[in-house]
């Protein structure tokens, strides 16, 4: 069994800015991951505790990421789960001390949060932790430390008719193409801000409105309310670009560091994804228990399973909005705030909660036949994938 890796940011190794922490491979690790249990975590989500609901196979929660000439640091020494964590155990709540982390995105963005909060959560046992929620906006307080990280239901990043926090499964999706954030004064002082947006623009066009959602147009204004159906690639690459330009204006960045997560793929039933071994048609992430073997050095992308133009999308306006334009020269500036996990998290097709998770419909006869037809193929058990994303978020958050 492999050693846990050498942390970073005790001094071994290289560190963050030296190493490209996106390039690497998947290494079990039964003896340093899980970094905390699914049962351990208070804030588990019924959508990603697999366990719970079924799930027997846990070679998922063994994975550790080893980036190729480097570690990646530990989020926080391995302790019995006995033994309170001394406060200066734990390196990110002394950033966040009286500060705060808030993740504003779609439900994978919520994914990563529940993430962040279980394994804050299990790294200090006996503080006073409380979750609030109010609406679009829920929120995870570590007393004393006076920091909270929270996360903001926000799809499509801008404002859009999916913004509301329930009754947002609608088919007609419209986004807002004015340069107006109605719901951006929940987040914007934020300390650390963390957005992520790309489930929501998989669809071949999407409305967009010009003018505002809650505020009625004005009759003399003949372009105010004006809707037109735009290629879903294209809408995705309007919408970031409104939400940079609003963050340039808007957001402190001597105050606020600013990240983006790049999607994380899905697994969804394809007759175009084969596996490494080749051959036979993808039931997407049904049944599957290994992650998908390690592909030839260089390959970005594998078939069929990352859309390149929305992964090309994700990345270069991502990377506008999150860069200082100081430093839009610096590429070393551009990569630490872009958090590239696409590639790492593409080959994870055996970590989404497939069928083990609280089906919020009763099941068919139909889908009762042919499960693979239901599986949740988006989203990731934890412990898992995204307890990764964090490390990495981290690594820059500590740095």
């Amino acid at each position: 069994m492999p050693p846990p890796p050498t942390t970073v940011a005790a001094g071994c190794g290289r560190g963050v800015d030296e190493c490209d922490m996106f390039s690497g491979r998947w290494v079990y690790d039964e003896e340093a991951y899980a970094l905390y249990k699914e049962s351990a975590c208070r804030f588990m989500s019924e959508n990603l505790a697999c366990g719970r609901y079924g799930r027997t196979d846990l070679r998922y929660q063994h994975w550790r990421w080893q980036p190729h000439g480097c570690d990646l640091p530990r989020y926080v020494r391995a302790i019995p789960t006995h033994v309170v964590v001394a406060h200066s155990e734990v390196k990110l709540l002394e950033k966040l001390r009286g500060k705060r982390l808030a993740f504003v995105g779609d439900s994978l963005n919520r994914n990563q949060w529940v993430s962040m909060v279980c394994l804050i959560d299990s790294a200090t046992q006996g503080l006073h932790k409380t979750l609030i929620s109010a609406g679009t906006l829920v929120s995870f307080n570590v007393h004393e430390h006076n920091a909270s990280v929270d996360f903001y239901w926000s799809p499509l990043l801008v404002e859009s008719n999916s913004d509301h926090p329930v009754r947002h499964r609608v088919t007609d999706r419209t986004m807002g193409a004015s340069c107006g954030n109605l719901h951006a004064r929940h987040w914007t002082y934020a300390d650390v801000l963390v957005f992520n947006s790309y489930l929501w623009w998989r669809r071949p066009s999407i409305e967009v409105r010009w003018g505002s959602f809650e505020a009625p147009a004005a009759k003399e204004d003949e372009y105010c309310g004006v809707t037109k159906a735009v290629d879903g690639v294209r809408t995705f690459e309007l919408a970031l670009a409104t939400w940079a330009d609003w963050l340039e204006f808007h957001v402190g960045r001597a105050r606020t560091r600013l990240f983006f997560m790049t999607m994380s793929p899905t697994h969804l039933p394809s007759d175009e994804w084969a596996d490494d071994a080749g051959g036979g048609t993808s039931h997407g992430c049904y049944n599957e228990t290994e992650p998908i073997a390690a592909a030839e050095e260089g390959g970005r992308y594998q078939r069929g399973v990352t859309d390149p133009a929305f992964a090309r999308a994700v990345e270069e306006q991502a990377r506008r909005g999150v860069t200082d334009p100081a430093f839009a020269h610096a590429v070393e500036e551009q990569a630490r705030r872009l958090v590239n996990v696409t590639a790492m998290s593409e080959r994870r097709k055996d970590a989404h909660p497939s069928v083990h998770r609280r089906q919020w419909e009763p099941i068919t006869d139909a889908q009762a036949r042919d499960a693979s037809s239901y599986a949740d193929c988006s989203h990731r058990c934890l412990p898992g994938v995204p307890d990764v994303w964090n490390q990495l978020l981290y690594a820059h958050i500590v740095s």
